[in-house]
């Protein structure tokens, strides 16, 4: 799958996903959609976290464009398996991160059906994404190496010092 595709997938999950949740909000939170200060909170603690968000998948992409890419190949292209900084205790270090991409939309749109309806049924879909897409792709590209690391380093790491390799950039 593309680049295009991927953000197509993206775009939907968040538009189809503020839709949704507009729609869920009108009937079941409908006092607080005109809540001046829930919108305020929410809108900060959105753009908190989308900070978060943006940091570590810089981190991740620089992490990848430096030390998955041999050669000259388009832009989000690898042709090297990664283990190093967050790749090196987590598997989709990225993914981890993006999939709190959508919280953030929800909590900057305001939308209460967002943050609890809408998200967790998105970071499913990103998780069957991940199982039915990206592993088998890394699959085929990378074989047995890719195999070896599927056994050696689990797909998400909530450990303090995995996280931390996810903020920080290194060598």
């Amino acid at each position: 799958m593309g680049p295009r595709a991927r953000f197509a997938f993206w775009a939907a999950l968040l538009l189809g996903g503020a839709a949704l949740a507009l729609a869920l909000d009108l009937r079941l939170f409908p006092s607080l959609l005109l809540n001046p200060l829930w919108h305020l909170a929410s809108l900060l603690a959105g753009l908190g976290l989308l900070t978060l968000v943006r940091r570590a998948a810089a981190v991740t992409g620089r992490t990848l464009a430096r030390h998955g890419r041999q050669g000259n190949l388009p832009r989000f292209e690898t042709n090297r398996l990664v283990r190093k900084g967050p790749y090196a205790c987590m598997r989709h270090p990225m993914h981890l991160a993006l999939s709190f991409l959508p919280l953030a939309f929800g909590l900057i749109l305001g939308s209460p059906s967002f943050v609890l309806l809408v998200w967790p049924l998105e970071v499913l879909l990103l998780w069957l994404f991940i199982r039915r897409v990206e592993e088998p792709e890394a699959l085929r590209k990378f074989g047995e190496a890719y195999r070896r690391y599927m056994r050696e380093v689990p797909a998400f790491n909530l450990r303090p010092d995995c996280l931390r390799r996810l903020f920080r950039e290194e060598d």
